[in-house]
């Protein structure tokens, strides 16, 4: 049996009374995209610096490979690569002096593909790191993290910093890298970014895994939208089981739909309709319809500030 690429069980963190991370058991197959999501001190960071060996768990283990990530970390990090929202580098050497050192640290790289990320990536090598602008650093740390083409890449904000274009050349790298059989495990605060890339997603809350599957699987807890346009007047649709009126003007209403789609269908087979469209909620609505609008944990303190 195949280990799979990252696993944990019953992981936890302590800081005190402050509770950062508790119990979190996840199993990420090899060559998958999972997205870990949640608002600021949610526990995202503690659970990747875990996976990273840099702090000890209070109970539980993490795994990659099947290598513990504490005892096993020199093992470990032969395998993976890490990407953090901002890094700092060392200003006096030059783009090119900067990735040589990152793959030397790394031990193995792919000159070829390295050399095609920073013409993909648009990197001038030549100028030193003094120089740079936040993107261009962190398209030096990118390029250092797929250049080695690791078995397990763990991205916390990876696209902080980068254009739309840039972030799009990121999404392309991500595809190939999956083709490639590796696994990402993707933290990041841009929804579209994580719905656009991800096979799975995980949402933990408070330091609680509180839902984990595909987007399809997750779309039941948010309500479906539809936009109605009648021959006349919008009638009283309050009859139909889950229905609630999000705005209604003239012969046109936006409703969400919470529920099956036949009782509404029925009562709107009473009355002319022009036009019905449909869609099913983003994965940005979904994370509000589990947070609500705030989207704020009540987590605070040492350690729970991812």
């Amino acid at each position: 049996m195949v280990d799979p690429a990252i696993r944990t069980e019953g992981l936890s963190k302590y800081y005190g009374s402050v509770r950062a991370l508790s119990d979190l058991s996840l199993e990420i197959p090899q060559g998958e995209v999972f997205g870990f999501l949640g608002p600021n001190g949610a526990g995202k960071t503690t659970t990747i610096r875990l996976l990273l060996g840099l702090i000890r768990p209070s109970a539980g283990m993490a795994e990659i490979f099947g290598l513990d990530c504490q005892k096993r970390a020199v093992d470990v990090h032969k395998r993976i690569t890490y990407v953090p929202g901002e890094a700092g580098l060392w200003p006096s050497l030059t783009g090119e002096e900067t990735l040589h050192l990152l793959g030397r640290v790394h031990g193995k790289i792919d000159e070829n593909y390295r050399n095609q990320l920073v013409k993909r990536f648009d990197l001038d090598v030549t100028r030193k790191i003094r120089t740079y602008s936040r993107g261009n650093r962190q398209k030096v740390i990118l390029i250092s993290a797929l250049m080695s083409r690791p078995d397990v890449m763990i991205l916390d904000e990876p696209t902080s910093g980068l254009d739309p274009i840039m972030e799009h050349e990121f999404r392309d790298c991500v595809d190939e890298a999956r083709e490639r059989g590796q696994t990402i495990f993707l933290s990041s605060h841009i929804l579209s970014e994580v719905e656009a890339l991800c096979d799975r997603v995980g949402i933990l809350r408070e330091g609680r895994l509180i839902e984990i599957g595909t987007l399809e699987h997750m779309r039941h807890f948010s309500a479906l939208q539809l936009e109605i346009s009648f021959a006349g007047e919008v009638p009283d649709l309050s009859s139909a089981p889950g229905v609630s009126v999000v705005k209604s003007g003239g012969q046109n209403v936006s409703l969400q739909l919470s529920g099956p789609v036949k009782p509404l269908l029925e009562v709107l087979s009473r009355y002319e309709v022009n036009r019905l469209t449909s869609r099913e909620p983003s994965l940005e609505e979904l994370f509000l319809s589990l947070y609500g609008e705030g989207g704020q944990s009540d987590e605070t303190g040492a350690g729970a500030d991812g």
